[in-house]
């Protein structure tokens, strides 16, 4: 080195010792060899957790390939209760008391059915897992199965309730009922719905709740069935002699049961007509009650019609009158609708040409006299109806 820089050198080394004054000293150093052993270590986890997790597999396959046998063997077992179920089934049909299809049967035999089914399942598992119990069960399925009884909650209430109606029988195959909207023939009592066959041919399928539950008219539940229907009949016509005819004649239509017998009611006075019911008895079938409705209205129409009496259209009467006349309120001289009094004579009914005549008006032809008892110029004008 120059003698010239041996005072800069000195002053540098100043600078330095001033740069690094109160700084403490490390006497370790991390090399590249030290991280070896970490990476190592890495490696090594992640190579065990791979031979752990190909192990859990390996053992899966074992364990299927070693249950094996012991699934055949439980679905040997499962296809034999199988058939001893179906025959158990069948044994109750047939032992039942009554009809072989009665429902108590048929309740019987699906609930034992259902049972050895159950057990079949649980044998089969315990069968494939030895180490199965209910307890475990119940723990797989927690809040699960509380979820699951939710979804099912309405196939449970309408198998509930299709194994009461089973029992109690209300009704059976083959009757006539009405729920709700729907009349028709039983087809089949399942212990989820029944099967109605409408008079229209439709099949309507209803769930067991709802009948359950809901107000059902069985309409062939006793061995007759009273129906009945309203026949107007005039005013002016004598009501008891209505009655004796009508009643002639439905007592005579085919069908009609004789006890308890047909009557009929005088039953509304309406706007046009009196109105009588007509009542009867006969077989609840449909069939037969169509035929026969159809029988009795035609014998009364034909026989009140041929009486005379009168089977009037519903009419309406409008009313012109002066309430000064002197007729007016005279029932005997008035005419409003009603019918003659037997005491007296009522007036022929007025028209407005004669009125206008009697009181003196040109323009009336004439061919359009008064008749006969009518009012005429030296009369007292009749009210106009």
């Amino acid at each position: 080195m120059s003698p010239l820089q041996v005072p800069d050198t000195l002053a540098a080394a100043s600078d330095a010792d001033t740069l690094f004054e109160g700084a403490v000293a490390v006497d370790s150093i991390i090399t590249a060899g030290d991280l070896a052993p970490e990476a190592d270590t890495a490696a090594v986890t992640a190579a065990e957790a791979t031979g752990e997790a190909v192990g859990q597999v390996q053992e899966m396959l074992n364990g299927v390939v070693e249950a094996l046998p012991r699934l055949a063997v439980a679905l040997v077992v499962f296809a034999l209760i199988w058939l001893v179920a179906s025959g158990v089934r069948r044994v109750i049909h047939r032992a039942t008391p009554g009809p072989r299809n009665s429902n108590i049967g048929i309740v019987l035999g699906r609930l034992a059915y259902a049972v050895l089914l159950i057990i079949g399942v649980l044998v089969g598992l315990v069968i494939v897992f030895p180490t199965f119990t209910f307890g475990s069960l119940f723990g797989a399925l927690g809040i699960g199965g509380v979820a699951l009884g939710f979804a099912f909650q309405d196939i449970f209430q309408n198998l509930l309730a299709g194994i009461l109606l089973l029992l109690r029988e209300p009704f059976r195959q083959g009757d006539e009922i009405t729920s709700g909207e729907y009349t028709g023939v039983v087809e089949a009592i399942e212990t989820r719905a029944t099967f109605i066959s409408t008079y229209d041919g439709r099949r309507v399928i209803i769930p067991n709740s709802q009948i359950y539950s809901d107000p059902v008219q069985v309409i062939t539940a006793y061995d007759m069935l009273r129906s009945e229907y309203d026949v107007g009949i005039g005013y002016g016509d004598d009501i008891e002699e209505a009655k004796r005819i009508a009643l002639a004649a439905v007592q005579g239509v085919e069908g009609v049961l004789a006890d308890p017998g047909p009557d009929v009611l005088t039953w509304d006075l309406a706007g046009s007509s009196v109105n009588l019911r007509v009542r009867w008895w006969s077989q609840p079938k449909r069939s037969s009650v169509v035929v026969i409705r159809d029988r009795v209205l035609v014998q009364v129409s034909r026989a009140l019609l041929a009486a005379g009496i009168d089977l009037p259209f519903p009419t309406q009467q409008i009313l012109f009158h002066d309430q000064t006349e002197e007729t007016d309120g005279d029932r005997t001289r008035q005419r409003e609708g009603w019918p003659a009094p037997k005491g007296g004579s009522a007036p022929d009914p007025a028209r407005i040409g004669l009125a206008i005549a009697a009181a003196g008006g040109d323009g009336v032809d004439d061919d359009r006299s008064a008749p006969d008892g009518a009012g005429g110029a030296d009369d007292t004008p009749p009210a106009v109806a």
